[in-house]
């Protein structure tokens, strides 16, 4: 995932997706979807770990000055990420309620080349 200053905050987004999704294959995860839209907002990556769907959040800060990564995963955003995955659920044709799955983050900080990562197993 090689960036440079020249790129766009969208191909830079393009870029920390690729690599969560790289890092959660070698973890072990199987990659489903990503970048799934609904009204309310996006899903950056749908893996599944077993039987359990992830749904899972992608967020890079070059720094932690304001919070970092983990921060800028407001109570806004985590409500339209749950609405999202409900639609995504519904137009699979599976129930809500019963189907095991999680919401989990992924915080990139530092050099975009090689970020710290967090990984937030079941966020919220």
């Amino acid at each position: 995932m090689f960036w440079n200053k020249k790129q766009t905050s969208h191909s830079r987004g393009v870029a920390t997706e690729s690599f969560a999704r790289q890092y959660l294959i070698e973890k072990g995860l199987a990659y489903i979807d990503s970048n799934f839209h609904c009204r309310q907002g996006e899903i950056d990556l749908i893996m599944q770990d077993g039987s359990t769907y992830v749904f899972v959040e992608v967020k890079y800060r070059k720094n932690s000055n304001f919070g970092g990564a983990i921060s800028a995963v407001s109570l806004s955003k985590q409500a339209k990420i749950k609405h999202c995955v409900a639609f995504f659920l519904h137009k699979a044709k599976l129930n809500e309620y019963n189907t095991p799955c999680r919401v989990d983050v992924i915080a990139l900080e530092g050099d975009i080349n090689q970020p710290q990562v967090t990984w937030l197993k079941n966020a919220f």
